[in-house]
């Protein structure tokens, strides 16, 4: 459907940028957030067949879960219209491609329940500086821009974004409320992401789901 379509398309393309929202909701720098230990700062990144292990999975997220095809078309035609800051950053920041960390994994699912049903999961692992780094700096963006408005191809889409609290898990949290109008239709998707050590998870979809998954991603991906 050309909904969930679009709403794959600006998923994919702003939730890899990842979490850290403090506990009254707004949204720290990267330098003011709680950094990981010595042993984190040491420990090798993990590669992207050990983060696929740490994936969840349909078993994990209970009845009525199926797994999705990943999109991996590369949007080069975006553009950012009404963030100054996001759109320094480029096109692939936009998509949230400028994460490009070298290890990663993915999954995305939807919940036969409902309409507003989507769910992915992302994992990357770098060390935590980077990932604090890398992170911290396209979040900001973003959350420097209430109001904005993404542009592929054809297709505009009005985003408004809200910082809002994430639970006290991990070392470093970010997390947002983004909302997207376009053709007619408007959807929330949350977006909440989690810095434990040198993995970093994502969780991301309908905010009824983001909150009812988060706590057992966080849990296996730090196994």
């Amino acid at each position: 459907m050309r909904h969930h379509t679009t709403a794959a398309l600006v998923l994919t393309a702003l939730t890899l940028t990842a979490c850290s929202a403090d506990p009254s909701g707004t949204v720290p720098t990267a330098s003011s957030s709680p950094r990981g230990g010595s042993d984190a700062a040491v420990a090798k990144p993990l590669s992207s067949a050990a983060l696929s292990t740490r994936l969840l999975t349909e078993k994990d997220l209970g009845e009525g879960y199926v797994r999705t095809a990943e999109h991996t078309q590369h949007n080069d035609d975006v553009a950012v219209i009404g963030c100054p800051a996001l759109a320094k950053l480029g096109g692939d920041a936009a998509t949230g491609q400028s994460l490009d960390f070298p290890n990663k994994a993915k999954a995305a699912f939807i919940y036969s329940g409902g309409s507003d049903s989507e769910v992915a999961e992302e994992l990357y692992s770098d060390s935590a500086q980077k990932l604090s780094d890398g992170v911290g700096r396209i979040f900001e963006a973003m959350a420097s821009c209430p109001k904005y408005q993404v542009v592929s191809g054809s297709t505009a889409i009005d985003m408004t974004t809200q910082a809002t609290s994430a639970p006290q898990l991990g070392e470093e949290r970010w997390s947002q409320l983004l909302t997207y109008s376009t053709g007619g239709q408007r959807s929330i998707v949350k977006q909440t992401a989690i810095r434990n050590g040198n993995v970093l998870v994502i969780v991301s979809g309908s905010p009824g789901l983001v909150d009812a998954h988060l706590d057992k991603a966080c849990a296996k991906a730090a196994v």
